[in-house]
Formats: structure tokens, sequence, C-alpha cells
């Protein structure tokens, strides 16, 4: 999926979460949302790389599972440090990056890049 489709995804994620008030996070306005979608997906780009890469010997030990609480972590520092978010604490970020998460990964079965999919299995 390209960056900007990853945005936008992201942008539908964080508009749900704000409009439901999901574990009481929310956005004061629609400009808030997506300024926060292209901060977090920048943030997601550029830092949990090094992140994950850090954490290594975590992510091997945890079988994985410590990938969640970097995702959480990104998540809480970002939209708290952001003017008109309201995160209320680490459990409810923990619970609102895995609903991004779980949106993203359900959008990107159904938006699948079917040109590089056949550049890649074609002979």
């Amino acid at each position: 999926m390209s960056f900007l489709l990853r945005l936008v995804v992201n942008a539908i994620a964080l508009v749900l979460i704000s409009y439901f008030n999901f574990q009481g996070i929310h956005a004061d306005t629609m400009g808030d949302v997506l300024i926060g979608a292209v901060v977090l997906g920048l943030v997601n780009a550029i830092v949990r790389p090094l992140l994950l890469v850090l954490s290594c010997p975590l992510v091997i030990l945890t079988l994985g599972l410590f990938t969640l609480v970097i995702n959480a972590v990104i998540f809480y520092v970002v939209l708290k440090i952001l003017p008109g978010w309201h995160v209320p604490g680490f459990w409810a970020a923990f619970w609102g990056a895995l609903v991004v998460t779980i949106i993203s990964w359900i959008v990107s079965l159904v938006v699948r890049d079917v040109a590089s999919e056949r550049k890649r299995f074609s002979p």
C-alpha cells in the first residue's frame, strides 16, 4: 500500500475512533483528526522501524507481542503532544492503537495494490 493510502486509512480509523469516543479518545475538530493522521503516519514511517530494531530482543522474547506496546506508546505520545487530541491514558492508547491496526489491516485486505502483485508474480 502506498504511503498516501496509508495516511487516508489512518485518517478514517482516527475519525471512527474520535466519532465513537472510543476509550475516551477524541479530537476537537476534523482538522485535528487530519493533522493527527499525518503526524501519526510520519512517526510510524520514520520512528517505528527504529524502535523495532532497538527492541528486537524484546520482540523476539515476547513472540512479537511487544510490537503492540510499541504501537501503543507511539499512539499515546503522538496524540498526547498534538493539540486538540484527548487521550486519557496508556491503556486507552493501547486499545486505540489496536483498533487503528485492525481497521488498517482490514482496509489493506480490501484495497490491495493489484498492479504490484501482478509484477511480483508474473513470469
